[in-house]
């Protein structure tokens, strides 16, 4: 199953540890995740589903290609870090 983890920052909104789910993309793999955790979905993505502006999923180390559709392919030991992005001064 691939291991799904959410940094600290967004942890501190919303409780969610990290887990293992299956899927063969993103999309089901954070859907499983939701299914158990509804209340992430709206920190994560938007009402069309699309990954927010202020967030970014790596899948082993290489960022998300398609953010609209969560459609990248993920191995069964895939690792998913979910962070929100950072800015400011």
């Amino acid at each position: 199953m691939a291991v799904v983890a959410f940094t600290q920052n967004l942890r501190r909104h919303v409780d969610c540890p990290t887990v293992d789910v299956p899927g063969a993309t993103v999309r089901e793999a954070l859907d499983r995740v939701f299914a158990d955790n509804p209340r992430l979905r709206g920190y994560v993505v938007d009402e069309r589903g699309a990954l927010r502006k202020h967030m970014s999923v790596f899948i082993d180390g290489a960022q998300l290609v398609d953010r609209e559709h969560l459609s990248d392919a993920i191995a069964p030991d895939a690792q998913l870090y979910v962070m929100q992005a950072l800015s400011g001064g």
